[in-house]
């Protein structure tokens, strides 16, 4: 058992329960190789001649949200009033602008735009309104392909929902997680189970070409009774999509706090086993009525109409503009992070100077890596892809890895592709720290 893969999966045996820690990747290089001397350099990389073939994609963050969940690791506050929402939105817009008027990225149209959170359907109707006008005025979303929306169902009335279908909102993604009032409750979710209903059926009424469910595969006090029942309430609503992610317990999250507080190195949820047979389950059953499987984490309805643009550009080098607190972004080569704090970030915009903290830039060989760990999250990677786009046989440069995983029945060569095995999908996250180059292996990810 020398091969790496074969370590780790050995290592996941042995580490079954939930402990602290990120599992999901979600980027690469690790963000523990982010410096704030990189950072510094992003103005003039904005000083750049645009880059016209490459798609170019828009984030806002919306850090507002009615509870703060106790599983919740994002850049939240529960705390802030209208004044301070309304200037958080003027500074959000006021580092568009920069971006907006900068040689690299003026007159590009986004191809896909993403309000995420926090809550953004916190946001008042009028809010929503001016954020949105404002920003297509700077740059225009007529071609944009996707503009996905996350929203809690007990912020949504069908005044907002039909304000966001108005403003072009296509994909609307509804964080149901759970069904069950009682364990969205001690889970410290703000919704129950009559507003999940509401909402959905009010988003139908409207009549957005994509609605997407997101599900949470180990919550405090989930059972396989529970699960089932999830599974069977989703495909009653069949939604176009649904989205199932497995629960991790990261160093900031309430939950964390209380196994600090009590001494304890796992946490009160399910074992990975257990979460990703549920993942299993919900696949196979969404599987029986139509869906089919588009990633480790979604399952679509019909995969003719119902795209993940945001998912599929980013994965495949598109640049990304990050805006508000803790916002990452990704463009022409260089990762960078927003300013984690909330008036620090404010401050830095009222200086008229970019929030970003951390930083770095990537040489080919780490984006070609980073393409490569991201598309092997959909299930299968072309080899000729790589080879036109970095000019690298991957099959040979990771020759290791794929024969590692050939050996436990975990991927399959078929032509051009290279394809996951099930199994290997739904534990996707653990294998792809062997595709790392080695000075970034056995370093924390965050």
């Amino acid at each position: 058992m020398s091969s790496e893969i074969l370590e780790i999966l050995d290592s996941e045996a042995d580490h079954d329960k939930t402990e602290v820690g990120n599992y999901f990747v979600a980027n690469y290089p690790p963000f523990a190789y982010w410096d704030a001397e990189t950072a510094a350099t992003v103005p003039a990389l904005l000083e750049k001649p645009a880059t016209p073939d490459v798609p170019l994609g828009v984030y806002f963050h919306i850090p507002f949200c009615r509870k703060r969940c106790h599983f919740c690791y994002f850049r939240v506050y529960t705390d802030k009033n209208a004044d301070q929402i309304k200037g958080y939105l003027d500074a959000g817009i006021e580092e568009f602008k920069i971006y907006a008027d900068s040689p690299l990225i003026k007159g590009r149209k986004p191809k896909f735009v993403y309000f995420g959170g926090g809550t953004p359907s916190y946001l008042s109707v009028s809010q929503l309104q001016s954020l949105t006008s404002r920003m297509k005025e700077l740059l225009p979303w007529d071609e944009a392909e996707e503009v996905t929306f996350e929203c809690e169902p007990g912020t949504l009335t069908e005044q907002k929902l039909a304000a966001l279908r108005e403003i072009g909102v296509t994909r609307l993604s509804l964080g149901v997680e759970n069904f069950d009032s009682h364990i969205l409750e001690i889970n410290g979710r703000a919704h129950r189970t009559a507003e999940i209903y509401r909402a959905y059926s009010y988003a139908r009424s409207i009549g957005f070409p994509q609605i997407n469910i997101d599900l949470i595969s180990g919550m405090v006090e989930e059972t396989d009774e529970n699960w089932r029942e999830n599974v069977r309430k989703t495909i009653e609503l069949m939604p176009d999509s649904v989205t199932i992610y497995q629960m991790e317990v990261p160093y900031n999250t309430g939950i964390y706090k209380e196994m600090k507080a009590e001494g304890k190195l796992v946490a009160p949820v399910a074992d990975w086993h257990t979460k990703r047979g549920w993942v299993d389950y919900a696949f196979k059953e969404l599987e029986k009525v139509g869906y089919s499987i588009s990633s480790g984490y979604t399952a679509v309805l019909d995969p003719k109409k119902t795209k993940f643009v945001y998912r599929d550009q980013l994965w495949a080098g598109a640049d990304l503009i990050g805006l508000g607190v803790a916002s990452f972004s990704h463009i022409a080569g260089t990762h960078f992070q927003n300013l984690a704090e909330f008036t620090q970030y404010l401050e830095a915009i009222e200086r008229h100077e970019l929030p970003v903290s951390r930083a770095m830039t990537t040489t080919v060989e780490e984006r070609m890596i980073r393409e490569l760990i991201l598309q092997m999250k959909l299930g299968r990677v072309s080899q000729e892809y790589f080879s036109q786009k970095f000019g690298v046989n991957i099959g040979e440069r990771f020759q290791l890895q794929w024969n590692d995983l050939k050996a436990k029945g975990l991927l399959s060569e078929e032509g051009d592709w290279l394809t996951l095995s099930r199994d290997a999908l739904l534990k996707v996250d653990t294998l792809l720290h062997a595709f790392f180059l080695d000075h970034h292996k056995g370093t924390r990810y965050t």
